[in-house]
Order: C-alpha cells, then structure tokens, then sequence
C-alpha cells in the first residue's frame, strides 16, 4: 500500500504528474493517493524515487 507523508510534503505534485493514475493534490495542496489508485502501477516506484522530500512510502 502506498502512502504520502503529509507532514513531509510540500505539494509540488511531481508524483501527481509522474504517476497521475495513482496520485492527484487535494484540497490542502498536497499530495494523496487516489481513492480507486491502481496500486500495482508501474509509475509508483518512480514517483517514490522523484519525491523531493521523500514523502511517499509503500
């Protein structure tokens, strides 16, 4: 299961761009998985590794 940091993140939506199937911003500017994330998507390792602030776990 993959997670985002909220604490962490700083909403620059890099993961959101990288892997859109599986990240989107809320309403709080930062990022979240989304709620029917496929989550064995191939664009979450490199999302992971993009992160700038290493927000997202899985």
């Amino acid at each position: 299961m993959v997670k985002v940091d909220k604490k962490k993140c700083i909403g620059c939506g890099a993961c959101a761009s990288t892997c859109p199937s599986v990240f989107e911003m809320g309403s709080d500017g930062k990022a979240q998985v989304k709620a029917n994330a496929k989550k064995d998507a191939k664009c979450i390792k490199e999302a992971i590794e993009n992160c700038p602030v290493e927000a997202i776990s899985k």
